[in-house]
């Protein structure tokens, strides 16, 4: 690949589309985050004016439930006095810069995040264009590779603030190219392994590996006069090797605590998390989620050596849990459970740096079950993002799969609710249990087009336990929060609410496959279905109401806006929230 050619997708055309889309979704976005109050015009219309009064944004939308703002994208106009402007995301920006609360040191950043996102937006515009229907019959891996939109939420989803233009093109999960892994040996007396309930690490590495990988490994230890007992293995991103391992742990390298062992054979594909890879050679066996110090949507994504001895027993903990109970059980709920995880303390950087520092956060993995063994006969899998991605017709995933299916959209929906929804609604009120169910953190099991279950993953960094005087076992005892009554149920309206119903049911509705009140109608059904399951939990469905008039709007990009490099501390998810008034509840008098 020549220098031109690595950046031949950033064409005046598919530039001008890309910033159009972006300022789409910015104003949609902040207009539903209070940061912009847009001025109804008539008609549908609305606009948006500059800090400075002299810019205007013109536009039409359609308001939906829980105001949601439905740009459409091609009414867009930008004039400053009388002369139209073309559209330009980052002038944008600059332009509402007070509006936005971005400060000056934040706003550079910010520019470089949506300057990266508009890039990977012009990369996906060069793709065929593969209509929803066509992507419904696709593998596990296409659907993967096809999700165009990242996070809906966001406006700069898609920063990976890090990656060259030619690393973007070898390891973004829309590129799907196949990548294989670094592995390092690193020496036992500062790394660790910790594992689930019946693994053990030597027949672990040898049926992730292949007995000769393995043995071509101890071979590069023991050429070095090294024993290889001494060591554990470690797959790293390969950005993370030339990037950051190679230099910042010269010291370790030269002193042999790390040693490289060159690439694995094996083939993987990144997933939309970025640093999380699916074992092309053999879908059988775990993911591999790496550490990577890239900058993306609020977090550097590194892994910490410390948070993850806990991991693979909070695995098994949930894991328990779901076996012993009837109501989850019935759901077919299952959990792809991060089995070992393996870490690196560097002595000296710990030293120097408080826990949150990204330098404790640089080499560790974990390995994670894969979906695909427990498939039966004609199961298929697809990520839950998928549901809300919209082809360049502007049909969406979720319409494509009611057609396949051959249901009526409301029954349709009724079985993806208790799949995906009923176990989030059981685990809070059986056992104050939260998860962070987004759209990528969740897998569905589909059979001709119907949800048949869920598989929740990503399990030991996001879930929560909201009970302090919950009893845990000690290993497990760090997902415990405190967190305020009034807070709890914005598990459910922020995380599953407002940040995925609020999308699924307004392509459903533009693409009148079903409208929304049918929509929140189904919701409100399967609500009161499963309270009447389970009565013994009366009160506590009393205590957090599903159907209260309204809750507390929790703005995403709010946080973003405001700090790009830690958005929360994961410790105290519930200290950073940004509140700024209320959203009516859709399911209020259903």
């Amino acid at each position: 690949m020549t220098p031109s050619d690595a950046v031949a997708h950033l064409s005046p055309h598919r530039w001008a589309r890309a910033n159009r889309l972006l300022i789409r979704k910015a104003l949609a976005e902040f207009a539903h985050e209070r940061l912009l109050t847009p001025e109804a015009t008539g008609g549908g219309g609305y606009v948006v004016r500059s800090d400075d009064g002299l810019t205007r944004y013109s536009f039409t939308a359609t308001i939906r439930a829980l105001d949601h703002w439905q740009v459409d994208a091609d009414s867009i106009t930008r004039h400053r006095d009388e002369t139209e402007l073309p559209l330009a995301a980052m002038d944008f920006l600059i332009e509402l810069q007070k509006s936005l609360g971005l400060s000056d040191e934040i706003l550079p950043v910010y520019l470089e995040e949506i300057s990266s996102t508009l890039s990977g937006t012009c990369y996906k515009l060069t793709k065929p264009q593969i209509t929803v229907a066509e992507l419904a019959r696709g593998d596990f891996q296409a659907i993967e590779a096809g999700m165009t939109e990242g996070h809906p939420c966001f406006v700069a989803n898609n920063g990976r603030l890090g990656f060259g233009v030619h690393e973007y093109l070898s390891y973004a999960p829309e590129t799907a190219n196949p990548v294989k892994l670094v592995w390092l040996a690193a020496h036992r007396s500062r790394a660790a392994f910790t594992a689930g309930a019946g693994i053990e690490y030597e027949s672990f590495l040898r049926d992730e590996l292949g007995s000769v990988t393995l043995n071509r490994f101890r071979d590069t230890l023991s050429e070095q006069g090294l024993d290889p007992a001494d060591y554990l293995l470690i797959p790293v991103h390969p950005w993370q090797w030339w990037n950051k391992l190679s230099v910042t742990f010269a010291a370790e390298i030269a002193r042999r605590h790390l040693v490289c062992l060159g690439e694995g054979d094996d083939e993987y594909l990144a997933q939309q998390s970025i640093r999380t890879f699916f074992n092309r050679s053999h879908p059988e066996k775990h993911y591999v989620k790496t550490a990577l110090s890239v900058l993306n949507m609020g977090f550097m994504r590194g892994l910490s050596a410390a948070y993850m001895e806990a991991t693979p027993a909070i695995n098994d903990w949930l894991d328990r849990l779901i076996a012993g109970d009837p109501v989850l059980r019935s759901t077919g709920l299952s959990i792809i459970r991060e089995r070992a995880a393996v870490g690196y303390r560097h002595l000296e950087y710990e030293r120097a740096t408080d826990r949150y520092s990204p330098y404790r956060k640089m080499l560790a993995a974990l390995w994670r079950e894969s979906p695909v063994p427990s498939l039966e006969d004609g199961e298929s899998l697809a990520t839950m993002a998928s549901l809300v991605h919209v082809d360049h017709e502007g049909k969406s995933f979720a319409g494509a799969l009611i057609e396949r299916s051959g249901l009526a959209p409301a029954e349709w929906l009724r079985h993806y609710l208790r799949a995906y929804y009923v176990p989030l609604l059981h685990s809070f009120y059986a056992y104050d249990l939260v998860y962070m169910p987004h759209g990528e953190n969740v897998i569905l099991v589909l059979e001709d087009g119907v949800v048949r279950r869920a598989v929740y993953k990503d399990i030991a960094e996001e879930i929560a336990v909201m009970d302090p005087d919950a009893v845990l076992p000690p290993e497990v005892s760090r997902i415990r929060v405190e967190v305020p009554e009034d807070k709890k149920l914005l598990s459910i309206f922020t995380d599953v609410f407002d940040c995925f119903f609020r999308f699924l049911a307004a392509n459903l509705a533009e693409e009148g496959v079903l409208d929304e009140d049918g929509f929140w109608r189904t919701v409100a059904e399967i609500t009161r279905e499963y309270q009447a399951s389970v009565p013994e939990l009366a009160d506590k469905f009393d205590r957090y109401d599903m159907f209260a008039p309204e809750f507390a709007l929790s703005c995403l990009n709010r946080l973003q806006l405001r700090d790009n490099r830690q958005m929360v501390d994961l410790t105290d998810p519930t200290g950073a929230l940004q509140l700024v008034g209320t959203l009516k509840n859709p399911l209020a008098g259903l």
